[in-house]
């Protein structure tokens, strides 16, 4: 019976690593499987094309003219522009907030009710 237990001591030792070795394995396997591919070139060159003209249509939604509304009358003005007349109307704060107050209502009208729909127990 002595000698069974170096034996059996030996057998857990080994079962121990065999489970370590087994863990390892999975996740050097898991790493292996949910490591996205790396951004090639080509992809790093649409980004960066994608990014210019984003920053360029910002540039000229800023700096330019342009109409938001055609329909509504809604214009977009250069930041200098804007400013000048924020500064030239808020001079008499009252006048200024009721003709914000009037442009905001403008822009947002609120869309039509939609139509009863007729109940199916009549």
């Amino acid at each position: 019976m002595n000698s069974d237990k170096p034996r059996a001591g030996l057998a857990f030792g080994i079962a121990i690593v065999g489970a370590f070795l087994i863990v390892a394995v999975l996740v050097l396997a898991m790493r292996h499987y949910t490591t996205p591919p790396s951004l090639g070139k080509e992809r790093a060159e649409t980004r960066a094309r994608a990014l210019a003209e984003l920053r360029a249509a910002e540039n000229d939604a800023l700096h330019q003219v342009g109409w938001v509304d055609p329909t509504k009358d809604l214009v977009r003005l250069r930041i200098e522009d804007a400013m000048q007349i924020v500064e030239r109307e808020w001079r008499n704060p009252a006048a200024a907030r009721s003709n914000l107050l009037a442009r905001v209502a403008k822009a947002n009208v609120a869309p039509p009710k939609a139509p009863e729909k007729p109940s199916p127990f009549e």
